[in-house]
């Protein structure tokens, strides 16, 4: 890449060659540039080849080097797209840049041109090589009498140019004004005007200075007769816009005449402006200023023009926005505890976070509102649970789904000049139940979608989400603050893995885990079945329905932390009896696992545990955005190998590197688990993780992929009902993981008996409760090694 710099200096060209001698020189290509004989001009070349061929064989030897200009720089540099006439130029000086390319400093020395058809390359579309014929320079003198006349003409027609154009700094009138010589002025206009290649060129192609002077003028007469066309067109334009300044006056004028004659054109704009002025009271500082501002605009605006429509529409939403108005709180602890009860089994937590907010909110009343997440499976209640808090606080209730939103206009709103703009979806939802301070619950936030072109609706939500700066949230339709600050926001999301870092340091977390069967059974004792017989208006009727039919359709037709997939099998049966009951058939109220059977199909079991038969095999325990889960890790070797290892199974990048410290620290410790040293170079090893399909991540399967592999080296098999999960290290330390709850109900669901599980999260462990825990036998290890007695030992 070579860039040339309007920065130049005039030397006295002292050291001409000889008029008409014929010279082989290296010769650069070069696109739009002018340079005369005497004139210096730094020049930025970028090749690393180039640099280094005009560094030693042009600069070090002293030799002169050509300029040339390119006809087109879309085309082939052959000799048919390169202009015949250039300049010989000396290398005075070459720097260094800090990007590694070069700049060379030139000085012209005599105008040249191609005697041969034929170029030689040096370096293809760059350096040339070719015999070229110096030409003569034919001087101006300032004795004669056209001197100063061609002089002053140039500097005062150059100087209109560049008062009319802003691309030329004006500073350069002062120099140009200073300038007696006429050979640098003819540079230097060209130099800043810019013209195009061929007009460049046919200047260079003039060996008279004077000619030159000629053509310079020519071109610079065309420029200003173009400055004045374009003058002219602007004029037009502005008589054109006073003209319809003209037909506004005249259009007031035709109002009054119809007022005189008892039309009332104005009527309808004064009725308008009298409801306004009733509303205007409740909106705050800022509100009233920006209202007044546009009330002007639309009192001078004609209602048939499509900006009154506009301004109306934006004073109407201004207006109807609920400016201070705000629900009462209840602060009765126990109503609202008889709530939280009456509607959600459990959640304790939350339970007491939403009582502590009441108590200070009772002690202190102008407090900011905490910005809660409930994260937890599908099927918990968290958008449920917010709708109660609502009802304990006596607030309204809005739910606003962010999943897959991608526009940030859906947040902060559209700007009103736009047609068909529209405030956010917040202040749509707020205007819509009428009070500043809702429970406003953000659905699915770890769903948000990626932001475009048009923002990242994640970053919108970070002003919304901040207790310090949503007290004047600003929206792009509104374009004045909003205080969001006494809303609730709850939102809810399955994964924290998926929000963004700054909007979850925003959020209070609180972890709904999944249910127990027990809890289950009781949820569904207590909420599900009274609710669907309502539902299939079933309320006359009195069914029985014991624990064990209830534990029966958890355990074969569900597998799940929630209870959604529970509440579908109990509605089925109940829209199956309500069916008979209407075509007047035989109903049975005793529900048992007969008519279970009958109604939901085949007793299948979702249950993923299989008794381990051989050696290799390991259960570990997950956690995904669904709920705890159980996972088969499973090895062999492969006779006739080179120690290769294949993993399969759609594993992540994470996971793998679980299975290469594993792997590492069998090795390392061979003697240790009494391992063959030969297995590890004979026997190829291949790890598979089952359901390939399904992407799987993360560190906490590291004990299990350690149990699996010195199960296969050893050729001893695994005990059966017992599942592990922990991180790994290369030094045999167990790390601690998440998800302690979750994976603890996936091994029960799966009737596993033992589980493996890091010694820190022991807590984890104590802090559910004991009666969900019957049945479980819990080890704790530090390091791998202690996990070989626990796991192989027949003993239990």
């Amino acid at each position: 890449m070579i860039n040339h710099h309007s920065k130049i200096i005039i030397l006295k060209p002292n050291y001409f060659i000889k008029n008409n001698v014929k010279l082989v020189i290296d010769i650069l290509l070069i696109n739009n540039f002018i340079l005369f004989p005497g004139i210096i001009l730094p020049i930025n070349i970028r090749e690393k080849k180039v640099i280094s061929h005009l560094y030693y064989k042009i600069y070090k030897r002293n030799k002169y080097l050509g300029l040339l200009n390119v006809k087109n720089v879309y085309n082939n540099y052959d000799i048919k797209n390169i202009y015949k006439i250039g300049i010989i130029t000396s290398i005075i000086k070459i720097f260094k840049m800090p990007d590694y390319s070069i700049t060379i400093v030139l000085q012209g020395v005599q105008r040249f041109k191609i005697i041969k058809k034929k170029i030689i390359p040096i370096y293809i579309n760059i350096l040339y090589k070719s015999n070229v014929l110096a030409l003569k320079e034919k001087k101006f003198s300032s004795k004669d009498k056209d001197y100063y006349g061609y002089l002053n003409s140039l500097k005062e027609n150059s100087i209109k140019i560049i008062k009319f154009n802003n691309y030329i700094n004006k500073d350069i009138i002062y120099t140009i004004n200073y300038i007696k010589n006429i050979y640098l002025l003819i540079f230097l206009i060209i130099i800043h005007f810019k013209f195009d290649t061929k007009i460049n060129q046919i200047i260079l192609k003039e060996n008279s200075i004077k000619k030159r002077c000629k053509i310079l003028l020519k071109f610079l007469l065309f420029e200003i007769k173009k400055n004045e066309i374009s003058l002219e067109i602007n004029n037009k334009v502005k008589n054109d816009i006073s003209k319809q300044q003209i037909e506004y006056f005249l259009n007031q004028q035709i109002k009054a005449i119809q007022d005189k004659l008892g039309y009332n054109y104005n009527n309808e704009i004064d009725n308008l402006i009298k409801i306004y002025k009733k509303k205007i009271k409740k909106l705050s500082k800022d509100a009233k200023k920006k209202f007044n501002n546009e009330l002007l605009k639309l009192k001078k605006i004609n209602p048939q023009i499509p900006e009154y429509s506009i301004i109306k529409n934006y004073l109407d939403f201004l207006l109807n926005l609920p400016w201070k108005k705000y629900s009462k709180d209840n602060f009765n602890l126990k109503e609202a505890i008889n709530i939280l009860n009456n509607n959600h089994y459990g959640l304790k937590r939350i339970k007491n976070r939403i009582l502590e907010y009441l108590s200070i909110l009772k002690l202190k009343k102008n407090i900011k509102s905490p910005i809660l997440c409930f994260m937890g499976p599908p099927g918990v209640g968290k958008t449920s649970l917010g709708k109660s808090i609502s009802k304990v606080l006596s607030r309204k209730y809005i739910r606003m789904s962010l999943g897959g939103i991608h526009d940030e206009s859906e947040i902060r709103g559209h700007r009103k000049t736009y047609i068909g703009a529209m405030p956010g979806r917040i202040l749509q939802l707020i205007n819509k139940v009428g009070t500043s301070n809702p429970v406003f619950i953000l659905d699915e936030i770890d769903k948000i979608g990626i932001g475009g072109y048009n923002g990242d609706p994640a970053y919108a939500m970070l002003e919304v989400l901040d207790p310090e700066q949503n007290k004047s949230f600003y929206d792009n339709f509104l374009e004045i603050g909003y205080d969001l600050s006494k809303i609730l926001f709850i939102a809810t999301a399955n994964d924290l893995n998926n929000i963004n870092n700054a909007l979850l340091d925003r959020m209070e977390i609180i972890n709904i885990s999944g249910y127990t069967i027990e809890e289950k059974i009781k949820i569904s004792k207590k909420f599900l079945l009274p609710k669907l017989i309502k539902r299939n208006g079933l309320k006359k009727i009195k069914f029985n329905i014991k624990n064990k039919n209830i534990e029966n359709i958890i355990i074969n037709y569900t597998y799940e932390s929630g209870i959604r997939n529970l509440e579908r099998c109990i509605d089925k049966i109940f829209r199956y009896i309500a069916k008979n009951i209407v075509m007047h058939k035989k109903y049975i109220t005793n529900i048992n696992n007969k008519l279970i059977y009958k109604i939901l199909g085949p007793n299948y079991s979702i249950n993923k545990y299989e008794k381990i038969k051989n050696p290799g095999v390991s259960i570990g325990l997950a956690w995904t955005g669904m709920g705890g889960d159980i996972i088969y890790i499973e090895s062999s070797l492969l006779k006739k190998g080179k120690g290769n290892i294949s993993i399969t199974g759609n594993v992540g990048k994470i996971m793998k590197e679980s299975i290469i410290i594993a792997i590492k620290y069998i090795r390392s410790n061979y003697k240790k688990f009494k391992i063959n040293i030969n297995l590890f170079s004979t026997y190829d090893l291949h790890i598979h993780v089952p359901e390939g399909a399904i992407p799987k991540d993360g560190p906490s399967a590291g004990i299990a992929i350690l149990t699996s592999l010195i199960s296969t080296y050893t050729n001893i098999k695994l005990k059966n009902n017992m599942a592990m999960t922990g991180e790994i290290t290369l030094r045999g330390r167990v790390l601690p993981v998440g998800g302690i709850k979750e994976k603890i109900l996936a091994a029960k669901r799966s009737y596993i008996k033992y589980i493996i599980l890091p010694r820190t999260n022991k807590k984890n462990v104590k802090a559910i409760n004991k009666k969900y825990l019957i049945g479980l036998k819990f080890y704790f290890i530090n390091y791998m090694d202690k996990i070989i007695d626990i796991a192989f030992s027949k003993k239990t």
